[in-house]
């Protein structure tokens, strides 16, 4: 039930947003602020009478998700309708160009469910329609202040790396996905919320993270994990040339057809400034401890290098 007289102000993705509804959640870290936007549960009726064609978007945490508009899907315009639903749970609508979003509970739906969906993959997908950030698919962590990304498949070891590097003291960044921008020519990453899921339990956010990021900062690498024998040597190379938009390319969220060529240009402009590396991790819990410290030790050497290159 949405309580008329508690208004709710939460930190998301460098957004401040206001909340007619309570989420069992606590999203009152403070962190730097780059816009700010309203969830409300006062949908417009001619918002919802304007949405007339859509399609399945995708099968996610045991529910169908279904996306529409009211034209074809080759582009996001200012004024333009859209409708993100999860079958039996809410409902979201939003106009392109404004920043109120809403909802409408379905059956199924409650505030708990609602916090999951409009944080973790609600948000991302407004903010990308609606030219905000460009989103990577990947966990990130601060080593010695500065944000490093990693990078995997599906159960290739990103959350249970992200998880250790969070437990040894590490600022969290980004559990999953990572908004990212352009400013003064550098590539900055933002934190999205304080929580972590490294068991990816169906329409959960995990637990709290006290120690979470507080401001923008430059992207200091991307490392690739690589699960390898448990025995095996864990080892660090670069990722050079081409190689290097085949690692980050496919860990882009949202790749809409229209978005396609704006995502190469910002990907190929990334790319020239922040070097990727391959890391094999050999498939064994016990040893998280040695691929951590070699991690943080090249992390470093790389800030050496720079800032002997820049003298």
């Amino acid at each position: 039930m949405v309580n008329k007289k508690n208004c709710n102000t939460m930190t998301l993705y460098g957004t401040k947003i206001k909340s007619d509804i309570v989420f069992p959640l606590d999203l009152t870290q403070k962190t730097e602020i780059r816009y700010e936007a309203e969830l409300s549960s006062k949908v417009p009726t001619e918002l919802k009478q304007s949405i007339t064609c859509g399609f399945p978007l995708y099968w996610a945490h045991g529910r169908n998700v279904y996306f529409y508009s009211d034209r074809e899907f080759d582009g996001s315009d200012m004024e333009q309708p859209w409708c993100y639903e999860v079958e039996d749970v809410v409902t979201f609508y939003w106009v392109g160009g404004e920043d109120t979003i809403y909802y409408e509970l379905g059956e199924k739906g409650d505030a708990n469910l609602l916090g999951f969906w409009f944080v973790h993959l609600l948000l991302p997908l407004y903010m990308t329609l609606e030219g905000k950030y460009d989103f990577l698919h990947a966990g990130a962590v601060e080593v010695d202040g500065r944000p490093i990304f990693f990078i995997a498949p599906s159960m290739g070891g990103k959350s249970t790396m992200t998880d250790y590097f969070i437990k040894q003291g590490h600022t969290l960044v980004s559990d999953d996905k990572v908004p990212t921008f352009i400013q003064d020519g550098k590539f900055m990453a933002v934190g999205s919320h304080p929580y972590h899921r490294p068991y990816r339990k169906f329409e959960e956010l995990g637990y709290r993270v006290e120690n979470f990021t507080t401001a923008f900062k430059p992207i200091h690498a991307f490392y690739q994990l690589e699960g390898v024998e448990v025995d095996a040597d864990i080892s660090i190379s670069e990722i050079k040339g081409f190689a290097k938009f085949d690692v980050l390319l496919p860990n882009y969220l949202y790749m809409f057809s229209w978005l396609k060529p704006q995502r190469l240009k910002y990907l190929s402009q990334m790319l020239n400034i922040i070097r990727v590396f391959h890391v094999k991790v050999p498939w064994d819990m016990e040893r998280l401890g040695e691929v951590h410290d070699v991690i943080c030790e090249h992390s470093e050497n790389i800030k050496n290098s720079l800032t002997s290159s820049n003298l």
